[in-house]
């Protein structure tokens, strides 16, 4: 077995500068062009194939072989968020209001180092390896703009492999879930209007504003009397539009949120009982409701097999970290384009480091994490994809 452990080691000082790098200057969803550029030249000194523009702004490297095999596909994201870091470190955000707070700077720097890992055994590659550089994850919309593009094509992927850092777990843990392990997300936009008056007058008002939170109220229904209890489902309102004056009731009411589900089949049983939910309160209180529905990504699902192969050749290449497969979480991400048509697995590698303090949520603005958390995973996810284009 190749000894990636040692190889990420050696590159860790070079990781980490690229990752600091990418934080000192992050771009949001669609405007990765300082990134794309890095990346695009990384993978070309390296010998690679590369594509720019794909999806907009995300690269493709094809690593290509000596010997005939596989094609497998790594794939990372590089977009920041619209967020205004707090952090006094000498590598924090130069860019007002945009920081890597998720931990994509991390992930691009991991999937280079394994591109240079890899790369470094053309002569004994029997496959491809495909390393998918993607942008706008944060906002759900750059897997499908890739996708769409011919990420998929030429060669066709037979495995699809990537990871997240992850504050959730410890550095030096790792999550290798079979089958389901983030959630798929939907978006709600839902408008009730009423008849608006003065508020010391409410008999001659129609309140949307009552009717809303008594449509609110009623579909916490969905997931404690709907969903059965051995699945989850969350429904969050987040956003919330009414009025502008205290004395006066207004006409309408606009609200917005997030419904997360690990099955689709949950999913539509939810968005059934949301709309007839909605139509119903907002009938009996003499409103009217128009409600919109659309899903964002589908829920990450790991190949069960894949998940499993991979769990016990990272025990047997890296024993000294700690594996679970008891980890799920409800957030999304649009990893699930690619498993839903290549099967593959996704890697939950914990990143936190209470005593450091490196231990905030991902999108806060004090957000960091141990950077040692990136050669554990460029380690196990150059190991993933040599098990099935390095033969021994």
């Amino acid at each position: 077995m190749n000894d990636f452990r040692s190889q990420a080691n050696a590159l860790r000082d070079s990781m980490i500068a690229r990752r600091r790098d990418f934080h000192q200057h992050p771009e949001l969803s669609f405007q990765e062009v300082r990134t794309a550029g890095i990346v695009a030249q990384t993978l070309s000194e390296l010998g690679l194939e590369v594509r720019t523009g794909v999806g907009k702004t995300g690269v493709i490297g094809l690593l290509e072989g000596d010997h005939e095999g596989p094609t497998v596909l790594v794939r990372c994201d590089m977009d920041a968020l619209p967020v205004q870091e707090e952090n006094d470190v000498e590598y924090r955000s130069q860019t007002p209001q945009v920081m890597h707070a998720c931990g994509h700077d991390g992930h691009t720097a991991v999937a280079l180092a394994v591109a240079e890992m890899l790369s470094q055994h053309r002569d004994k590659l029997a496959g491809s390896v495909k390393f998918v550089f993607q942008p706008a994850e944060e906002i759900g919309k750059g897997a499908m703009a890739m996708i769409d593009d011919g990420a998929l094509i030429d060669p066709v992927p037979q495995v699809s492999l990537g990871l997240h850092l992850w504050n959730e777990l410890p550095v030096g843990k790792v999550a290798v879930v079979p089958g389901p392990l983030l959630a798929g997300v939907g978006i709600f936009d839902l408008i009730v209007k009423g008849k608006g008056g003065h508020a010391a007058m409410p008999q001659y008002t129609i309140d949307p504003v009552l009717t809303l939170a008594h449509i609110l109220t009623t579909l916490q229904s969905v997931v404690s009397r709907n969903v059965p209890p051995i699945e989850t489902a969350v429904i969050s309102a987040t956003k919330i539009r009414a009025g502008d004056a205290y004395n006066v009731i207004p006409e309408r009411v606009e609200c917005s949120g997030t419904i997360r589900t690990f099955r689709n089949e949950i999913f539509d049983l939810v968005v059934e009982r949301f709309h007839k939910i909605v139509d119903g309160v907002a009938a009996s209180m003499g409103c009217e409701a128009q409600l919109v529905i659309q899903s964002m990504t589908p829920p990450v699902i790991n190949d069960v097999a894949i998940a499993q192969r991979m769990k016990a050749v990272f025990e047997e290449a890296a024993p000294d970290f700690t594996y679970t497969d008891n980890f799920r979480s409800m957030v999304g991400e649009d990893m699930s384009c690619f498993l839903d048509r290549i099967p593959g697995l996704f890697l939950m590698v914990g990143s936190a480091n209470h005593e450091r303090g490196l231990d905030y949520a991902h999108h806060h603005p004090r957000f960091d994490f141990d950077e040692d958390s990136m050669v554990i995973g460029a380690a196990l996810l150059a190991t993933a994809a040599a098990e099935y284009v390095l033969p021994e």
